[in-house]
């Protein structure tokens, strides 16, 4: 454990406040931000991947499957982020690579459903309010999103792997 967390009991505050553990929320945006880079690559990748799979399937069912096409862009970022960030580890690879992870607001670890809420309003965000989405985390002591915001979840460092 690193010292971060050896000062913090989840189980005892289950609040992730920033006053008593200012340290949790350390250059997280700019973490947060490497990566959503590292996880944009990843899910070129995935959608390259579908595309030639689609590609082939179009072939073979004279067509029809290329009408899976227009799915590749919403559904592949949003399965990603479903089953990344709402596993065990509450963060997705790119995450998990800049030392940071979610966590609801008391502390508790994301599951499949809320990561799937948060995906389809992250991605809406980004769509509608780009690049304004980032401004609300300048001023947010949490350094949280509007979506995160909405959610009632935040990002933390997570240095050591776990909590």
């Amino acid at each position: 454990m690193t010292a971060i967390h050896d000062a913090i009991d989840l189980d005892e505050t289950r609040m992730l406040d920033p006053t008593q553990h200012p340290e949790l929320y350390d250059n997280v945006r700019t973490r947060r931000i490497s990566a959503f880079l590292v996880d944009a690559v990843i899910m070129v990748v995935l959608m390259t991947i579908s595309f030639v799979v689609i590609t082939f399937l179009g072939l073979f069912t004279l067509g029809l499957g290329w009408l899976l096409f227009g799915l590749i862009w919403p559904v592949v970022p949003i399965l990603y982020t479903m089953f990344t960030l709402g596993s065990s580890e509450s963060a997705t690879p790119g995450m998990r690579a800049m030392g940071i992870e979610m966590r609801t607001f008391d502390g508790g670890r994301m599951y499949s459903l809320l990561a799937l809420v948060h995906a389809v309003l992250f991605w809406f965000s980004v769509t509608v309010l780009t690049p304004f989405v980032l401004l609300v985390s300048l001023f947010s002591p949490r350094k949280r999103l509007l979506h995160d915001i909405v959610l009632g979840t935040t990002v933390i460092r997570r240095d050591d792997g776990r909590i």
